[in-house]
């Protein structure tokens, strides 16, 4: 049976003048489901988000959201939207519960009890003027009105940004109860281990294009695992093996990286050298964005060189 889709985007393309942002991007957030939307400044991030919301009109491609059309259904679907900016702009002379409720007002889902205890979690004062707010506290007062909302689909955009190790932890607290609750998540995010740790799939944008896209096991069995092993052998054993790179050895204890098709022929040449204390870890997600984006700085320089 196929999984209904919450945010579905495929060849997304948009331009601004000469300067193409989306270059045939793909995105898709199951219903139900928290993805990552990953990719540094200037990827196309933004754009997508703002065709998503209804502010800008894609040139070409298609994009739904909850079944509907951005552009045409935007009234009716920001009902059923919430959205978090990575820099909150209040209306400074209302208070933070006063701009909260509007907000839930023009979505028609206001619930004064979910509003009390969301300002609970997030320890934010409701009856101070927004100008009087840090950029902290302007987070907290837009994550307040999107979790207490009913919104079937919260976009959230660097929402943690200006927040405090604590309330990142509440923020991760918030967004795992939304999942339970049935709805989706679309987070886009430069904190990786917020990435990894909530999102179900990821997608990773460059030069408005999808690079890679799936769960962080699908992406890493694209990537080489590293593994720490004591043996009482020669070394120059494994670094005979296909798919055995960056080898070193101190002593006895030896690293190196694997291609993951590569694990069970080291598992093989490693039996008759007395492994103890194997370790394996597998890349970070951190660790995928940045060789992904590494190797395509290498090559672009490498593009240039006369």
């Amino acid at each position: 049976m196929t999984q209904s889709l919450a945010v579905d985007v495929h060849g997304l393309t948009k331009n601004f003048a000469s300067t193409r942002a989306l270059d045939g991007l793909d995105l898709r957030v199951a219903t139900g489901s928290v993805a990552g939307f990953l990719g540094p400044n200037g990827s196309g991030k933004s754009t997508t988000i703002r065709i998503l919301l209804g502010l800008l009109r894609a040139d070409g491609g298609t994009a739904t959201m909850l079944g509907g059309d951005p552009w045409r259904d935007a009234v009716d679907l920001h009902r059923r939207v919430a959205y978090v900016a990575g820099d909150v702009t209040l209306w400074p002379n209302l208070t933070g519960g006063q701009a909260i409720d509007i907000l839930g007002a023009l979505r028609g889902d206001v619930d004064r009890g979910r509003i009390d205890r969301f300002l609970q979690l997030f320890d934010l004062d409701p009856t101070k003027k927004a100008r009087s707010y840090s950029k902290g506290n302007r987070q907290k007062v837009g994550l307040v009105a999107a979790f207490a909302s009913r919104a079937e689909l919260l976009i959230l955009d660097e929402p943690t940004n200006g927040l405090d190790p604590l309330m990142e932890g509440v923020f991760t607290d918030c967004v795992s109860e939304a999942k339970a609750e049935g709805r989706s998540v679309l987070l886009s995010s430069h904190i990786f281990a917020e990435v990894e740790k909530l999102c179900d799939t990821v997608t990773i944008i460059r030069d408005g294009r999808t690079v890679e896209s799936g769960t962080l096991t699908e992406l890493r069995h694209l990537q080489r695992s590293t593994m720490t092993v004591t043996i009482d052998g020669d070394s120059a054993v494994l670094s005979a093996v296909p798919g055995v790179q960056e080898l070193t050895a101190d002593g006895q204890r030896v690293s190196f990286s694997v291609d993951e098709g590569a694990l069970p022929d080291v598992m093989r040449a490693l039996a008759p050298l007395g492994p103890r204390g194997l370790i394996s870890t597998p890349p970070s997600l951190e660790e995928l964005f940045l060789r992904h984006y590494g190797l395509h700085a290498e090559a672009a320089e490498a593009a240039t060189r006369p």
